[in-house]
């Protein structure tokens, strides 16, 4: 039934590359544009621009409601709304909300249960993300109050208390309208979360990819991708990364300094950074969706290592000394600039030296910042436990090398200490050393793969890198039933939120099909229990 999903198309996707290299890899969402017509309501009535930025009085502690409240930003979309109809709530998560206003829209699964429903849909801006947040700097003082516990008691204040702009906006509540949460990547977990946490207030759930399993050596990672990518570019990659680890392994710092010098990478000072870099190329496919075509970034990485003179290499690739030749022309002749620009080596991909602006700056609207404090920080329940905190890390999910005996497109060299240390780095007034992760303790408060909540849906990529943290994880078995769905697309990161992945690929087209009619079924069993 793809032609139901493409008549109810209003925008195509883009996806835009990420900026700064060291936000590869991150939990994030596609981005879907919002279009530019106006926008009116059933009866005809002309409505604001979904581009119409509204704010909410966000408690800054739902622990210690003295202390206060900030703005928090929110956009919204009515055009579907008919009384009676469900309000469908998102959080975009780690990212400035404002880049994912399209998630309104009927380009989205958001809007497309909306339109089916005759709902309401919204954004809403994560806390200590884009503008909305609690004090004027994220220094580690302020970011005490981000927590996976506050993000959770944000949505359910937000949904209990918010008086919306629409008309009937004051009257429909948890009790008086049936809310729906929905969340990809970090916030699909967080939609799982929130509906274990908090019980009740939310009446159904859509989480797609959601990493609800917090793990601390992440290496699972890059399973899809050694899986999906070309044959004779992973057997390439094999062999580089092989290569730099058995010269790390017997102390080769000669060998190791040619190797980085082919990549251009030559002032890179500590090995580790090195490995790191090696891994970017890797994290490009996160970007990927069914839409994208050869000409992605990371297909033409692949294309530089196994095309040569117009001939495909086989599934083992041209092998170690080609590889070599071909990954550091690609990064000497288009990655660097990609990733570095005008910056050196050093300056551009080094972890070492703590008194770069990277570590240092404290302004606002710095995702890579406060997603970093989301990763180290364990929750307390006070300032003054900054002073006191050994074991600081909430989710963990270190991209690291696989243990010895599984094949490696990433190197060995990259443990969890590479990424605890730059806590310290970011962070040295919370954390005097590199932290230890909690992600157990995280995964037994928030139930992790053992989530067991009625009307939640769960959606899956089989191509997705983060599929190994959610309830889709090799392995896991997780029964699919009609409480708790479970859907596997062959999609990659999310691709069953956005419209036009399902209008390319039947397998998603099936997930969003199928998730239509679970929202239908379960919205229509829902009873008022407030006037």
């Amino acid at each position: 039934m793809m032609w139901a999903i493409a008549t109810l198309l209003l925008a195509g996707v883009a996806q835009a590359a990420i900026p700064n290299a060291m936000l590869r890899g991150r939990p994030s969402l596609p981005k879907i544009p919002a279009p530019e017509h106006p926008v009116t309501s059933p009866n005809g009535t002309a409505l604001p621009s979904i581009a119409t930025v509204y704010y909410f009085d966000q408690l800054i502690d739902h622990n210690d409601p003295e202390l206060g409240i900030f703005q928090q930003r929110y956009w919204m979309d009515w055009e579907f709304y008919e009384p009676g109809g469900p309000i469908i709530l998102m959080t975009p998560g780690e990212d400035a909300a404002d880049n994912y206003i399209g998630y309104v829209t009927n380009g989205s699964i958001n809007g497309l249960i909306a339109q089916q429903q005759k709902g309401a849909a919204i954004v809403v801006e994560h806390r200590f993300f884009g503008d909305s947040n609690p004090y004027d700097d994220l220094t580690s003082q302020s970011l005490a109050f981000l927590t996976i516990q506050q993000a959770i008691d944000d949505l359910v204040y937000f949904a209990t208390t918010v008086d919306l702009p629409m008309p009937g906006g004051d009257c429909v509540k948890p009790g008086q309208a049936p809310w729906v949460l929905i969340g990809g990547s970090y916030s699909g977990a967080l939609t799982s979360w929130t509906m274990v946490n908090k019980p009740g207030i939310f009446w159904a759930g859509y989480a797609s990819s959601a990493v609800v399993e917090t793990i601390t050596d992440y290496y699972a990672y890059f399973t899809p991708i050694r899986d999906y990518m070309p044959q004779n570019c992973s057997s390439d990659v094999e062999a580089v990364i092989a290569h730099l680890d058995s010269m790390y392994a017997v102390n080769d710092t000669s060998g190791i300094q040619a190797l980085k010098e082919a990549f251009g990478l030559g002032d890179i000072v500590h090995v580790d950074d090195f490995a790191y870099a090696l891994q970017y190329n890797l994290f490009d496919w996160q970007n990927l969706e069914p839409y994208v075509g050869p000409g992605a970034l990371f297909f033409q990485f692949c294309d530089a290592l196994e095309v040569k003179d117009g001939v495909n290499a086989g599934s083992q690739g041209w092998g170690l000394e080609n590889a070599i030749y071909s990954w550091g022309k690609f990064w000497n002749t288009t990655y660097y600039n990609h990733v570095c620009n005008t910056q050196d080596a050093e300056t551009c991909i080094g972890t070492y030296n703590t008194s770069q602006s990277y570590w240092t700056n404290v302004t606002v609207n710095n995702a890579n910042r406060s997603w970093t404090w989301m990763v180290y920080a364990f929750s307390f329940k006070s300032i003054s436990d900054l002073t006191n905190l050994s074991r600081c890390n909430q989710v963990g999910f270190y991209q690291v090398g696989p243990p010895e005996g599984q094949p490696a497109i990433v190197s060995r060299i990259l443990q969890p200490i590479y990424d605890e240390r730059q806590c310290v780095n970011m962070f040295p007034r919370a954390f005097a050393s590199p932290p230890e992760p909690t992600t157990a303790e995280t995964n037994k408060m928030y139930a992790g793969w053992d989530v067991d909540i009625p009307r939640l849906f769960f959606a899956n990529g089989l191509r997705d890198p983060w599929r190994e943290a959610t309830v889709s994880a090799d392995g896991l078995n997780k029964p699919n039933t009609t409480s708790m769905p479970i859907y596997e697309s062959d999609g990659f990161h999310a691709s069953d939120l956005i419209v036009e992945n399902g209008i390319d690929d039947p397998s998603v087209a099936a997930v969003q099909e199928a998730a239509l009619m679970y929202m239908k079924e379960w919205l229509a069993e829902w009873k008022p229990s407030a006037s």
